[in-house]
């Protein structure tokens, strides 16, 4: 790693597997011949009872041989700091809780929380997040693992040599998985290639700050330049300035978390290009409109399946201490089956201030297994079951 900033003496997998993508967790596999201790798992997001994870969760259990209850904490966006204390707290002190994966939140809940923290890998310094909190010897880890998530998700869609050229790399939206790409992307060999140019994007200011400062603490060829813009029009210039061949990435929500695209009917794809919709789930407007260019344009297409699978198996298996190598990893992305379809969900309704409702209405029971949905109110107070 790159990075210059001060290292811990234990180093996790993700660490590892970033600079040797083919290093799986270890060579041996995961006992499956009787229950693992289980526990509470949970799940902090802003929508969790329409996520798919809810069908794919007990399958997963059963096949790991691990008697756990997927619980999801649903907090609303830029929610006070004392919500993200209090979930911290409680997970710390509830024996019957194992771990947590957070998607929405992985910013604020370590800047909220970050001295209940015990030990931070050293994504989690870089990238100034947490994705994966794991309750270990009566302490509280926090992980990063979105780095590696994206290491793998980009290795099954992006050719051996492609950043070889001269290509670069739009990013429209600057939270936690931007964070996770550009250092992904960042840290590549030499050998190996890396971007160009890195370009983010975003509606808030203080976002791009924070990004410039994760950058900042890397040693990188890569040139990263941070755009505020205030409209889809914005973004659909930034577009027409890519070189052929450069990797768009929807990183914003919109489409899932929020109605829309954050470019306009308008925009144009460079040729030839990479195109990657970080949602797997919604209306997904960004990625309708790269379809209807990509015979054209000759886009390579791809929506955030891999990315989701990669993110939960790799904190499922922190969290419960497996080995998760390639085998075990292809059965588990086999149980999430059946085949998604391209017919989606409706995106989550927008709330009269414009941002995604973070309590919609829940999943039929018999969709999803057991599952209990916690709501967390901006004023922090709450009760998980």
């Amino acid at each position: 790693m790159n990075a210059r900033v001060k290292r811990n003496e234990y180093r996790p997998y993700g660490f590892y597997a970033m600079h040797n993508p083919d290093l799986r967790r270890t060579p041996s596999s995961p006992r499956l011949d009787g229950a693992t201790e289980g526990g509470q798992f949970l799940f902090i997001g802003v929508s969790t009872g329409a996520s798919s994870i809810r069908r794919i969760f007990p399958r997963w259990m059963q096949l790991l041989g691990v008697d756990a209850e997927l619980v999801g904490v649903d907090v609303p966006l830029r929610a006070p700091a004392a919500t993200y204390r209090e979930i911290a707290a409680r997970i710390i002190e509830d024996g019957r809780i194992k771990g947590a994966l957070i998607t929405a939140h992985k910013l604020d809940m370590l800047r909220a929380c970050h001295d209940l923290f015990d030990w931070l890998d050293p994504y989690a310094e870089i990238c100034a997040e947490v994705s994966c909190l794991v309750k270990r010897a009566g302490r509280l880890l926090g992980y990063a693992k979105d780095p590696l998530s994206s290491a793998l998700a980009l290795q099954q869609f992006v050719p051996e040599q492609h950043w070889a050229g001269e290509r670069d790399v739009l990013c429209l939206g600057a939270g936690g998985a931007a964070v996770a790409i550009s250092v992904c992307l960042a840290e590549r060999s030499a050998e190996r290639g890396a971007p160009r140019r890195f370009v983010l994007t975003d509606i808030l200011p203080e976002r791009l700050d924070s990004i410039r400062q994760v950058h900042a603490r890397l040693e990188t060829s890569v040139q990263f330049s941070y755009q505020l813009c205030h409209s889809a029009t914005d973004n659909d210039a930034l577009l027409r300035g890519l070189p052929p061949g450069s990797l768009v990435i929807n990183a914003t929500g919109l489409g899932k978390d929020a109605p829309g695209s954050p470019l306009t009917a308008n925009a144009r794809f460079p040729q030839g290009g990479l195109v990657w919709e970080l949602n797997y789930r919604g209306e997904r407007d960004f990625m309708r409109q790269a379809r209807a260019q990509a015979e054209q344009k000759q886009l390579h297409i791809e929506d955030g399946w891999a990315y989701f699978l990669h993110g939960w198996t790799e904190v499922v298996a922190e969290v419960f201490g497996l080995a998760l190598d390639a085998a075990l990893f292809a059965r588990l992305a086999a149980a999430a089956t059946p085949p998604r379809q391209d017919k989606t969900p409706p995106s989550i309704p927008p709330t009269s201030q414009g941002e995604a409702n973070p309590h919609p209405k829940p999943l039929p029971q018999n969709e999803g297994g057991a599952f209990h949905t916690l709501s967390i109110h901006l004023s922090g107070r709450g009760h998980i079951p």
